[in-house]
């Protein structure tokens, strides 16, 4: 069963993701936070899977809201979504840096939501192809390599280019179309280069493949 919180200061938002959600044979909705506050605590407290996150909320806003929680030593195994109406690159960028596995509009269509909720909490990202190439080439100004975690050194020739592709927005079966391997492969490949890097999941290698130089604009966009 997949325990998700609902964090907005709305209302009728929250109701609408809830009745989407409930009666799900696989998922519950099993607390809701009008605020960023709320959201942290009401997470710590009940520990959900998921945490579907409004980016503008009052006190808290949810990128901060997000920070905190991924970077709580217990909550190793929650997933952030960021819910938004605007697609603004800055709130992706924000969204990711602080550690959220995945970003929506609000104006998704249930079935979508659904899906959503389901990929992040198996531990993939949720971005598509488009959002992570405007980012990169958007962000990648910012690169920072001395700010970047360890772990690049010991990865293997192989794994750079898991990483690479996974950073372009590719899913594992695309990665093993595009290797020649089997996705099972592929799969041990992303666990390992996640164990090396030390990071949270998917998402957070696309930030460390940017950020480090190691996907760069020209690469995508050419």
């Amino acid at each position: 069963m997949i325990n998700v919180v609902i964090a907005d200061d709305q209302k009728l938002v929250r109701v609408g993701f809830r009745s989407i959600l409930e009666g799900l044979p696989d998922i519950t909705v099993v607390g809701e936070a009008q605020d960023g506050g709320d959201a942290v605590a009401l997470s710590r407290a009940l520990r959900p899977d998921v945490v579907l996150m409004d980016i503008r909320m009052p006190e808290l806003d949810g990128i901060q809201a997000a920070r905190q929680l991924c970077a709580d030593p217990l909550l190793t195994d929650l997933k952030v979504i960021i819910l938004t109406t605007y697609e603004l690159d800055e709130y992706i960028y924000g969204a990711l840096r602080a550690g959220a596995s995945g970003f929506l509009l609000k104006d998704i269509d249930p079935a979508e939501l659904i899906h959503a909720v389901r990929v992040v909490a198996r531990g993939d990202a949720l971005i598509a192809p488009s959002v992570t190439r405007r980012l990169i080439g958007e962000f990648a100004g910012r690169a920072d390599p001395q700010a970047t975690g360890p772990g690049l050194e010991t990865l293997t020739d192989r794994e750079r280019e898991v990483l690479t592709l996974i950073a372009e927005g590719l899913s594992n079966p695309e990665v093993a179309v595009k290797l020649v391997i089997s996705p099972a492969t592929v799969k041990t490949y992303v666990s390992r280069i996640i164990a090396k890097l030390g990071v949270r999941d998917r998402a957070q290698l696309v930030v460390v493949a940017y950020e480090s130089g190691i996907v760069t604009p020209r690469r995508l966009l050419c």
